[in-house]
C-alpha cells in the first residue's frame, strides 16, 4: 500500500453555484475547491443526488468533500433536477432525463477553467447507482468512479423486488421520496421563487410505489440502469465499496469479476460511508478514495493498479443483536476475482438435518404469515435497532435443518447457493431461507439469507405459476457474506414460505413439499491475521449545528391480544438542527406500522407518515405525507395524501388513489 502526498491548498466554497442545463433548467451546485484552481486546473469530484445539499447531506459532506479539495480536487455536489435547490421536476429515479443531466453537468464541469479536463464520479446509493449508469453512458471526460452501497441490477437488488418477491421497502422508501422530494429549497437561496418552486414541486411530485409496482417482472422499466445489462459500457475505472451490515453485498463482488481493473472492498459496515460508519472498525475511506483518484484523475503512481481486487472483512461469528457498534474479524484480500474461484463445501438437507451426504427428505413448510419478525430492517441506515435478531423465533416458525457441531472453524466467503426439489400446494408460492449460526447455548445469529417467488423460479422476465402438487427443481443464491463460524458450533438452514414484514406475503397461505435440498457453501481457507491493512479513518471538520431536538429511534413490536395481529411499529425521529453557518432549521420524523394476522396472509398492510419541517426566519414549512398500502388474491391497493403547510396555513393538499394487478405476486 503505497499514497501520494499532496500539499494541502487553501479552498473555497460556493453553496449555490449554478449549472444550466441545455434546455434552460438550472441545476445547483455546492462547491469546494482550491481557491487557485483557476492558476493550477484540478480534477472534478462529482456526486450527483435528490438528498438536498443544503440540509439532507451536510454532515457527510462537510467530513468529506471538504478534505479531497485541500487536496487538489474540485468536489461538486450537484442537487439532481426538482430537488433541494434544483430548479425542474423529478418524474422517477434514474430516468434517462436524470442521466443525461449527468453528462451534460459532466462536460460542463470539465470545460470549466478550473478543471483539468478530468472527473471523477462518487456516491453512496442514489449515487452509487447513477454513478455506474452515467458511467454505461461513457463521457468521454468520467475517468473513474467509486460508487458505493450500489447494485448492477435494479430488479434484483435494489429496493423493490428480490427474489422476484415484492420487498416491502418499495412502500417504505417511496414514502421517504414522497415526502423528501415534494420540500421546498431555501428561501435564502430562492428568495424571489422559492413558494412557486415548492408549489410546483407539490403538484408534480409523483407516488412512485405505484409506479415501481406497476413493474412486477424484469422488463424493459428494470433493464434501464442495470450496467449488467452491458458491463463492457462502462470504461471509467471503477472501486465499488459495500458492508456486510447493507442491503447491497452483492455489486461489490459482481463489479470486481465483471469490469476490468476494477477493484472492490467491503467491510462490517451498514448503509453508511466507511470512514464513518458503525459498525466498526472503520477505515481510511478517504486516503483509499484518494490514492484512486490521484492515479485515474491525476496520473500519479499510487499504487491502486497493484492492490487486491478483492479486500473483505471477515467477520466472526458472534452473538446475535439488533445493533452492533463493532464485529471482530480480520481483513482477507483476494489478489484475482471476488469469490467465484473459491472452493465450495455442500451439504445436504435430510430428514437428519444438515448432513454430508445425502439423504432421505419429506418436509412441509407452512409458516404462519407473521414469520420474519426478526429479519431487521431490509437496509439499515438509520443507525437505529434495524440489524436482525435473534432468528430462535423466527425458527420455530419455519422448518429447520442443523448440522452437528464444526470439528473447525468455517470461514464462509461468498454467496453461498441453495438448490430444492419443492412442490407448492398453491400457483403462487414464496420461499425464505436463511443461513444461521448456532451458538451452544442455541442462541442464533443470521449469516445471511435469500428469498423467491417461485413464480420466477426459470425466468424473472417471464414468471410462471406452480402447478399445484407437482415437484420443481429450483435454485437461487444468497446474499454473499464473510462469516466464520467457531469450532464446536452449528450450522442451520432455516426455511419459511412467509417473511415478514421484509416481503409482502403470498396471495394465499400456502404449504411447500421439499423431498430434495442442498447448500453450496463457498469457503476459504482459515484466515488468521489481517492480510490487508488499512490507514485509520480521517476526516474534514464536521458540520456546525446548533441541536434543538435529540434524535431517538424505536423499533417494537406488538400484539393485540382481541384481534391477533401482530405489529411491528417503526418510530424515526431524526431530531431537529439549527445550521451554525446560514440558520436553516431542518426536522424530520418518520413512522411505520406494518401488521399482519399469523393466520391470513390477506390481512397484510403497510402504513407510513413522515412529519418534515424548514424554517428560516420567519418563514416555516411543513410538509405531512401519509401512504397505505393493502392487498386482495388479485389486487394490490394504495392511498397516499400530501398536505402542505406555510405557518399554520394549509396551503396545499392532494390524495392519491391505486389499484394495481397483481402479476404472478
Amino acid at each position: 500500500m503505497t499514497s501520494t502526498p499532496n500539499a494541502l491548498r487553501e479552498i473555497t466554497e460556493e453553496p449555490d453555484m449554478g449549472i444550466t442545463l441545455s434546455d434552460g433548467c438550472r441545476l445547483s451546485a455546492r462547491v469546494w475547491m482550491p481557491k487557485d484552481a483557476g492558476d493550477d486546473p484540478v480534477p472534478v469530484i462529482l456526486e450527483y443526488l435528490p438528498y438536498r445539499k443544503r440540509d439532507g447531506t451536510c454532515a457527510r459532506d462537510a467530513l468529506t468533500h471538504p478534505w479531497f479539495a485541500m487536496r487538489g480536487y474540485a468536489c461538486l455536489r450537484v442537487d439532481i433536477r426538482g430537488n433541494g435547490d434544483s430548479e425542474g421536476l423529478m418524474e422517477d429515479e434514474y430516468t434517462a432525463q436524470e442521466l443525461n443531466d449527468a453528462v451534460e453537468v459532466i462536460n460542463w464541469a470539465a470545460a470549466q477553467p478550473w478543471c483539468n479536463g478530468n472527473v471523477g464520479m462518487m456516491g453512496i446509493s442514489w449515487g452509487g447507482f447513477n454513478g455506474l449508469q452515467v458511467a454505461a453512458l461513457a463521457p468521454d471526460p468520467l475517468k473513474a468512479v467509486i460508487t458505493l452501497c450500489s447494485t448492477v441490477d435494479r430488479f434484483a437488488d435494489d429496493i423493490h423486488y428480490k427474489g422476484g418477491c415484492l420487498l416491502n421497502e418499495n412502500l417504505g422508501w417511496g414514502a421517504t421520496m414522497w415526502s423528501y422530494s415534494s420540500r421546498a429549497p431555501d428561501p435564502a437561496l430562492r428568495p424571489e421563487d422559492w413558494r412557486e418552486m415548492w408549489l410546483e414541486r407539490l403538484e408534480n411530485e409523483p407516488f412512485l410505489p405505484a409506479t415501481w409496482l406497476r413493474h412486477q417482472r424484469r422488463d424493459a422499466y428494470w433493464r434501464h440502469g442495470s450496467v449488467c445489462e452491458e458491463f463492457s459500457a462502462i470504461k471509467a475505472k471503477v472501486l465499488a465499496v459495500g458492508g456486510w451490515g447493507d442491503a447491497y453485498k452483492n455489486a461489490v463482488p459482481q463489479l470486481v469479476e465483471a469490469l476490468p481493473g476494477a477493484k472492490g472492498i467491503v467491510g462490517p459496515w451498514v448503509h453508511k460511508y466507511p470512514h464513518f460508519a458503525v459498525p466498526e472498525p472503520r477505515i481510511g475511506f478517504l486516503q483509499e478514495a484518494l490514492r484512486w483518484w490521484d492515479h485515474w484523475l491525476k496520473g500519479a503512481d499510487t499504487g491502486v493498479e497493484d492492490d487486491p481486487d478483492y479486500r473483505a472483512y471477515l467477520m466472526d461469528g458472534v452473538r446475535p443483536a439488533a445493533w452492533y457498534t463493532e464485529r471482530p474479524g480480520r481483513w482477507v484480500a483476494e489478489d484475482k476475482g471476488a469469490t467465484s474461484h473459491l472452493e465450495t463445501a455442500q451439504l445436504h438437507l435430510t430428514d437428519d438435518g444438515l448432513t454430508d451426504t445425502a439423504g432421505l427428505l419429506d418436509a412441509l413448510v407452512s409458516s404462519p404469515a407473521h414469520c420474519g419478525a426478526d429479519a431487521g430492517e431490509y437496509c439499515a441506515i438509520w443507525l437505529g435497532p434495524e440489524m436482525p435478531g435473534d432468528q430462535r423465533h423466527d425458527d420455530a416458525l419455519s422448518r429447520c435443518f442443523d448440522s452437528d457441531p464444526l470439528t473447525q472453524d468455517m470461514d464462509i466467503v461468498g454467496a453461498p447457493h441453495l438448490s430444492l426439489t419443492v412442490a407448492s400446494d398453491q400457483p403462487q408460492a414464496q420461499i425464505a431461507v436463511r443461513l444461521n449460526h448456532i451458538h451452544p447455548d442455541g442462541a442464533s445469529t443470521r449469516i445471511t439469507y435469500g428469498v423467491l417467488n417461485l413464480s420466477h423460479r426459470n425466468s424473472a422476465a417471464e414468471p410462471q405459476p406452480m402447478q399445484p402438487g407437482v415437484p420443481e427443481e429450483v435454485s437461487f443464491a444468497l446474499d454473499h457474506i464473510a462469516y466464520r463460524v467457531p469450532k464446536g458450533h452449528r450450522l442451520r438452514v432455516s426455511i419459511s414460505d412467509a417473511y415478514w414484514p421484509l416481503i409482502w406475503p403470498s396471495p394465499e397461505k400456502t404449504e411447500l413439499r421439499l423431498t430434495k435440498g442442498a447448500i453450496s457453501l463457498p469457503q476459504r481457507p482459515t484466515a488468521g491475521g489481517d492480510e490487508y491493512a488499512f490507514a485509520p479513518p480521517t476526516a474534514a471538520d464536521p458540520w456546525q449545528i446548533e441541536t434543538l431536538r435529540e434524535e431517538n429511534h424505536i423499533r417494537r413490536q406488538e400484539t393485540d391480544m382481541v384481534t391477533g395481529r401482530v405489529s411491528l411499529i417503526i418510530e424515526d425521529d431524526f431530531g431537529a438542527v439549527r445550521d451554525a453557518d446560514h440558520g436553516l432549521i431542518t426536522s424530520s420524523i418518520a413512522r411505520e406500522n406494518w401488521s399482519i394476522h399469523p393466520d391470513d396472509p390477506a390481512s397484510a398492510r403497510g402504513t407510513c407518515h413522515w412529519t418534515d419541517e424548514l424554517q428560516k426566519g420567519d418563514i416555516r414549512m411543513r410538509t405531512e405525507t401519509r401512504c397505505d398500502m393493502w392487498s386482495d388474491s388479485t389486487k394490490f391497493h394504495l392511498t397516499a395524501r400530501i398536505e402542505a403547510f406555510e405557518g399554520n396555513d394549509l396551503i396545499y393538499q392532494r390524495d392519491v388513489e391505486d389499484s394495481i394487478d397483481r402479476d404472478n405476486l
